[in-house]
């Protein structure tokens, strides 16, 4: 008799633990679902990016691509502008972008190694394009070639809008204070690519260098 009233005592306190693990595992599998789908609404999420991100971004100018008409680009003067899908819609012509005008690897063998090659001629309009202003672009044009034999137009691309439709930028701030192009030439005829030449390091001097492009 003495053990009833502890006996039933004991029950209710029994049943309480198992309502309150019960509640718990309700509690956990209600948590875990919770957390399951939203898993799955974030791989659902990250499965369509990828697809968004391709549908809008592009990689850099390829052949067989057409060089776009970009307002921009300016020869000697604010004023004079130039449209290089235009300048090169019919023959051949060839466009090489630097980092820097004045910058060491592009006055002193980039551009010289186009000047003084023996089958310039063969390359058609040549122009050169640097994320500089007219003014520089030009007194670069005439330090490289001062009576202007070659032919080479310089164009300055001061807003970087060209250098950028053909996806050819890259952040330069630590060295130039900005974007900057990409050492690169490119082949045209017709007004599209042939050829692309761009340099993996974005400033190194080797596939776009006038013996490999010429």
């Amino acid at each position: 008799m003495l053990c009833s009233p502890t006996f039933h005592r004991f029950i209710p306190m029994t049943s309480t633990r198992i309502q309150l693990k019960q509640l718990h595992q309700s509690n956990f599998k209600a948590a875990l679902m919770a957390s399951t789908m939203s898993l799955r609404i974030l791989a659902a999420n990250a499965s369509r990016a990828p697809r968004n991100f391709h549908s809008s971004a592009r990689a850099f100018v390829k052949v067989g691509d057409k060089i776009p008409s970009i307002e921009g680009l300016v020869e000697a003067s604010p004023g004079n502008k130039v449209d290089l899908g235009e300048e090169t819609k019919s023959g051949i012509s060839t466009i090489i972008g630097v980092p820097a005008a004045f910058s060491p690897a592009c006055s002193e063998s980039h551009i010289p190694g186009y000047i003084n090659h023996p089958k310039l001629k063969e390359a058609g309009k040549v122009f050169v394009v640097a994320v500089n202003d007219p003014f520089v672009t030009k007194a670069w044009g005439v330090s490289l070639d001062p009576t202007g034999s070659s032919g080479i137009r310089f164009l300055g691309d001061p807003t970087a809008k060209f250098t950028e439709a053909l996806d050819l930028t890259f952040d330069g701030t630590a060295i130039f204070g900005g974007p900057r192009s990409k050492r690169y030439a490119l082949q045209v005829k017709d007004g599209k690519v042939v050829s692309v030449h761009v340099e993996p390091d974005n400033t190194g001097l080797d596939i776009s260098a006038a013996e490999k492009v010429l």
